[in-house]
């Protein structure tokens, strides 16, 4: 089934997120009035620009949706966000998006929200066990075959990269590694990977890249899952004098992972050479969506959708949408069959926040 058709039979509250130009809509403008259905959304954390991003935009398409807007923070803490479940529980929320970051230990809090009948979008990450209305996400093992082709190609094939890791807890720090590991070995058997786990944490990054370049000072690439470490590589590589442009045979050749701003800035800089932009502002928009959806008991199919994505499904009682996540590079190439977006495009997130 194409999402399209359920998504027509709710275009009068979709008119004002454009998603619904073959279907006749309403006013443009959906109702924020008292009788707005309450939905809770818990933020993963506020410490980084891409989800800073992310918070940004939740409330702008909550009251394009006409829902009424509910939010916690559980700080990258899973009892955090247990407890804020529970919040939302005795607000009376009709849907609650999360974004956990353990995706293993959040089973028991899905299961007591099934059971409740409240219905549960995640956002960027997919639970282990256990059943969501939807998962919002982006293809990760994509980011990492992408991270990947652009530095095998970058490098001829040769040398020797370091990849900086996030949470190997969560399905998102598995999915960019072991895609990355798969391709490189695959596709580059010349180049030698130094994986290094961090949790996320950019002052860990950081530290373990100085000394890999300590102990490699012929490191030309680096690959990080996020970019939290971004600011921390940028750091290092300037220490070390190596943070030289594109066409000095001193450069090391780095890719990052989210498409925040700065990082669009730095690629058109020469300071680092790509990212992969990672929706922030379709991770809100369309898990306020689903919740709506949810809410008016609609229900979806895999296939194609009309928002250049693809709904999968993952096992038996699970879908994910997965969301386009273009490679972003200074030049617009293709690097080893992946196509990619020059850093200026006024299409990327990152170039069009306020």
């Amino acid at each position: 089934m194409r999402l399209r058709t359920a998504l027509c039979s709710t275009a009068s509250a979709l008119s004002a997120l454009t998603l619904l130009t073959a279907c006749s809509s309403g006013s443009g403008t959906a109702s924020t009035s008292s009788d707005a259905p309450p939905v809770g959304v818990d933020y993963p954390r506020s410490d980084t620009d891409f989800w800073n991003s992310y918070i940004k935009y939740t409330p702008e398409y909550a009251k394009q949706l006409g829902l009424s807007l509910k939010t916690t923070n559980s700080q990258n803490d899973v009892a955090k966000l247990t407890a804020n479940a529970q919040t939302f529980i005795s607000q009376g929320v009709k849907g609650i998006a999360m974004a956990p970051q353990d995706t293993a230990a959040i089973a028991p809090t899905l299961s007591q929200l099934e059971a409740k009948k409240i219905p549960v979008v995640t956002v960027d990450t997919r639970p282990d066990t256990g059943n969501v209305y939807m998962v919002v996400r982006a293809d990760n093992r994509a980011y990492g075959e992408k991270a990947c082709e652009y530095l095998g190609t970058s490098l001829g094939g040769k040398g020797k990269v370091v990849m900086l890791q996030g949470d190997l807890s969560s399905i998102n720090g598995r999915d960019r590694t072991e895609a990355f590991n798969d391709c490189m070995k695959k596709k580059y058997p010349g180049i030698k990977v130094f994986g290094e786990a961090t949790n996320w944490d950019g002052a860990v990054a950081a530290q373990k890249l100085q000394t890999d370049l300590t102990a490699n000072p012929d490191v030309k690439g680096v690959y990080m899952q996020s970019s939290f470490a971004l600011s921390g590589t940028l750091q290092v590589l300037k220490q070390k004098g190596l943070l030289v442009g594109p066409k000095d045979k001193k450069h090391v050749f780095v890719v990052s992972n989210d498409g925040i701003p700065e990082e669009l800035k730095d690629i058109a800089a020469g300071q680092i050479d790509a990212t992969v932009s990672q929706p922030a502002d379709l991770y809100a928009k369309y898990a306020l969506y689903y919740l709506k959806a949810a809410i008016d008991g609609k229900t979806f199919q895999p296939g194609k959708t009309d928002h250049n994505s693809t709904i999968v499904k993952v096992r038996d009682g699970l879908l994910e949408d997965q969301l386009s996540a273009p490679l972003v590079t200074a030049d617009g190439g293709t690097y080893g069959g992946v196509p990619s977006v020059k850093s200026d495009d006024k299409s990327l997130w990152g170039n069009n926040l306020g």
